[in-house]
């Protein structure tokens, strides 16, 4: 689809619904070759594993900080400009923390130099500092070596629920290198089964139109809570615990 139609390609790295992670630095090379700029979002990739932006060349970078960053609902998101960019791009919104003197109190707009331009109102300082405080998890933390145990906990979790649900399909890659930090299954009644999952302590949540699905977090999950959220999903599909009028109620946030 990419061609020399196309401005700009906004794409996600992880899939959020299968996992399915993009290759960025051919994705990348084939939009500049057409012309094009590209931004990534890395709202399923920042905190999962190594994340190249510049060595692939990526223009521009968008994410959240609530997911794999650990900074909880409402956590601050981030924005990436490649250097090159940072002199000659605009913001979006001119915001008062993106002028070049916010306490100078001048009545027009002077944007800031390079990316302190893109900063716009007064940041959310409550949320920043729970994010602040998530992100030293990450000071002695090899993200490569994370990535590693995220895809044997992946491999591990594919490997016991396909042998014990023969029912549920497999929404994400099978190889590991394939897929982001997350592994996804379908189920015509997957919302149903989420909701008698959560009812028994084993947290991951359903997607529409029938995906469950799992996120691999490696800094505070183990192959101990992988087996046993397998065992207790095979046990909820083997005895059809899920089908009860209760667990069909669909919630606001699913």
């Amino acid at each position: 689809a990419i061609d020399d139609t196309v401005a700009i390609v906004m794409l996600t790295e992880v899939d959020y619904r299968t996992g399915r992670r993009r290759n960025m630095k051919a994705v990348t090379e084939a939009a500049h070759d057409a012309g094009a700029i590209i931004i990534w979002d890395l709202a399923h990739s920042a905190g999962a594993f190594p994340v190249r932006l510049s060595e692939c060349g990526a223009d521009f970078a968008v994410g959240c900080g609530y997911k794999f960053l650990n900074g909880g609902p409402g956590a601050p998101a981030f924005l990436y400009v490649a250097p090159r960019h940072s002199d000659v791009v605009s913001p979006a919104i001119a915001g008062w923390m993106g002028h070049a003197e916010p306490f100078a109190f001048e009545p027009s707009y002077r944007p800031g130099k390079g990316i302190k331009k893109m900063q716009a109102g007064t940041p959310p300082i409550l949320s920043m500092t729970a994010l602040n405080e998530a992100l030293t998890l990450y000071e002695d933390v090899d993200l490569a070596t994370l990535e590693r145990e995220s895809q044997c906990l992946g491999d591990m979790f594919i490997s016991a629920v396909m042998q014990h649900c023969p029912d549920l399909e497999l929404a994400s890659p099978r190889t590991a290198a394939e897929r982001g930090s997350q592994v996804s299954f379908r189920h015509p009644e997957g919302y149903a089964i989420m909701q008698a999952l959560i009812d028994r302590n084993v947290i991951g949540d359903f997607r529409a139109p029938d995906i469950l699905r799992f996120g691999i977090t490696p800094l505070y999950t183990n192959a101990e809570d992988i087996q046993r959220a397998a065992t207790v999903l095979s046990e909820i599909i083997r005895d059809r615990l899920w089908d009860r009028d209760a667990y069909r109620v669909r919630a606001a946030v699913t």
